[in-house]
């Protein structure tokens, strides 16, 4: 199943897509127009390799979680927009907007 869901921060908009896994935890995503704020499901190497900016959070179950959740791994791009590893990804989620 599922979820799609819009927010807004900053006065930018962003789509989130969360996915149940049988058996395992969900799969987010947050996407801005600048870049986006994953789960640990999805590759950071590849999204660094490719220029992404993007940054990945982990143990989280929910869209509010990632909001909530420190930032473990930030790419160059997202680093470059002033996203970075530690910092709550409601607090500078903006920044990918």
């Amino acid at each position: 199943m599922f979820e799609i869901d819009k927010f807004e921060f900053d006065g930018k908009s962003f789509q989130g897509v969360l996915s149940t896994i049988p058996g395992g935890p969900n799969l987010i995503l947050i996407k801005g127009e600048k870049g986006f704020v994953m789960c640990g499901y999805l590759s950071t190497e590849v999204a660094a390799k490719v220029g992404f900016a993007a940054a990945t959070v982990s143990g989280v179950g929910s869209f509010e979680d990632v909001l909530n959740a420190e930032i473990k791994f930030a790419t160059k791009a997202a680093n470059e927009l002033g996203v970075k590893a530690g910092q709550v990804v409601r607090e500078v989620i903006g920044k990918l907007g």
